[in-house]
């Protein structure tokens, strides 16, 4: 019996090694695991790349999206793959973030490009994104989890003891094994290849110490406001997230960098990378709409709403959502197109399919075409009384919902709803120049500037003065200097 169960490991070994293919390591040279080839890697990449586009949708910046591009194949030329084609695309979100798919796919935010101060911290990112590229990180992860499925299959075969339930924790075990160290580690190494290849490139290799110090300031303090809003930190995904600057091994991959530095000194092109900036779009994007304290406006679809004081808005990529500070009501807005001419009680009726309606009649004070009843329908807080409404504006159906956690509270808060739905709009002309949104300007300090005063002149409002200090890298207490170059949010 010991000796059975001391065989296992070693003929899931056997029947692995049997299984699965290995490949040459681009970077290290070393024999491993690959059930990809290039081949089926890049095709990967291109199958994925519009999902990726579509969901987050392309910066609308020609200028700028060539501009990264550029920054890009220069790195992608000192790598350990030059042989790919690199395609570097500028994606429409306002998260801070940057991925990259196999076969040489790579994408940064303009959520993430806000944040960094020069083209050195730029080629920081890219160069970490390529870094994961070349060593293949995705091929590993996925053949190391293919492998350990393989393994399960095979051995439950020659070893019928293992589908039970001991011998399927023990694959379990094994399966964890063969997945270790594809975190940290990875990332790792994409900050010791992405140093290479920005030293290799004539940029400052330390930027990508800096690049992790005011990412990690960003993520901080994006989980303290998201915990005082109630609601989950976003937070970048990468190496940034995982040590912190000082960490030692970081520092040590980052040192031996320097000695890959050509043309003498490094660069770091900050003014060249604040003019390329200046004017990109910060937070909400237009074209998905801009929230504004508790006003929403889309500058598209022509149209402004007013929701509750206090309440948080969340714009989802099907629904407008609004919940109040203690989580316990919610409002949700939609837009449908109409294709028929009927009227709004008959759209909830037949489109919306909702059962009996109760208090119903068309909302006060609205010129529009409107309807609004109570129905007991399915909800985040379960099958609950909600206040549905519905408005018709420029062919189109806006379609409110508005419930409770408690029953109990729906009376309370069904004005609200009402006024919510009924506070919909065509933009003034003064909306309209809020629904443009938010962007970045690049100014000099003047006499008497500080963070303080700045903050104050600020459209963004709550967190101003922290919001500036983070996207020049001054946080939490760094002062100006009369005469550098900042960025400012108008």
């Amino acid at each position: 019996m010991a000796l059975r169960h001391f065989l296992i490991p070693l003929l899931l070994t056997a029947l692995l090694a049997a299984a699965v293919g290995c490949a040459v390591n681009p970077v290290t040279g070393d024999h491993q695991l690959a059930l990809m080839s290039e081949d089926q890697e890049i095709a990967a990449g291109r199958e994925n790349d519009p999902k990726v586009k579509n969901q987050y949708g392309i910066y609308d910046d020609a200028l700028l999206q060539a501009y990264v591009q550029q920054i890009g194949e220069r790195l992608a030329a000192q790598s350990h793959r030059p042989g790919l084609i690199y395609r570097f695309t500028v994606l429409d979100s306002a998260d801070v973030n940057a991925f990259a798919l196999p076969g040489g796919y790579i994408y940064i935010t303009r959520g993430i490009l806000a944040y960094l101060n020069s083209e050195a911290e730029l080629a920081a990112v890219l160069g970490h994104e390529i870094g994961h590229v070349t060593a293949r990180h995705s091929v590993r992860q996925y053949s190391a989890a293919m492998a350990a499925n393989i393994g399960a299959t095979i051995a439950s075969i020659f070893v019928p003891e293992l589908g039970n339930q001991g011998g399927q924790q023990l694959l379990n075990v094994l399966g964890g094994a063969l997945l270790s160290g594809y975190g940290r580690d990875h990332e790792l190494e994409a900050d010791r290849l992405g140093a290479q290849y920005i030293a290799r490139t004539g940029f400052e290799s330390n930027a990508m110490i800096e690049v992790v110090a005011l990412l990690k300031n960003q993520e901080e303090f994006e989980k303290e406001r998201a915990k005082s809003e109630g609601r989950e930190p976003r937070i970048y995904h990468g190496v940034f997230a995982s040590h912190p600057s000082a960490d030692t091994r970081l520092q040590q991959v980052v040192g031996e960098a320097r000695k890959h530095l050509t043309g003498g000194t490094a660069r770091t092109n900050r003014d060249e990378f604040l003019r390329r900036i200046d004017g990109l779009t910060f937070g909400d994007s237009p074209k998905e709409g801009i929230r504004r304290g508790n006003s929403f406006y889309h500058r598209d679809l022509n149209f402004a709403l007013r929701f509750p004081d206090g309440w948080r808005l969340e714009n989802n990529p099907k629904s407008l959502n609004a919940r109040n500070t203690d989580n316990t009501a919610l409002i949700s807005v939609s837009v449908e197109d109409l294709n028929r001419r009927i009227m709004p009680r008959e759209f909830m009726l037949q489109r919306l399919k909702l059962g009996e309606l109760t208090r119903e009649g068309p909302l006060e004070g609205v010129r529009l075409p409107t309807h609004s009843a109570v129905a007991n329908i399915s909800t985040p807080y379960g099958k609950r009384e909600t206040r549905v409404s519905v408005v018709f504006y420029n062919n189109r159906a806006f379609v409110f919902y508005g419930t409770t956690k408690s029953t109990v509270e729906f009376n309370n808060f069904d004005r609200l709803f009402q006024q919510t739905a009924a506070s919909l709009h065509a933009l003034t002309p003064d909306e309209k120049r809020l629904a443009n949104g938010l962007h970045i300007g690049v100014v000099r300090v003047e006499r008497g500037d500080g963070f303080t005063k700045l903050g104050q002149r600020s459209p963004i409002g709550t967190y101003a003065e922290s919001v500036l200090r983070l996207i020049n890298d001054k946080y939490p207490s760094g002062e100006l200097t009369v005469g550098e170059k900042i960025k400012v949010i108008r």
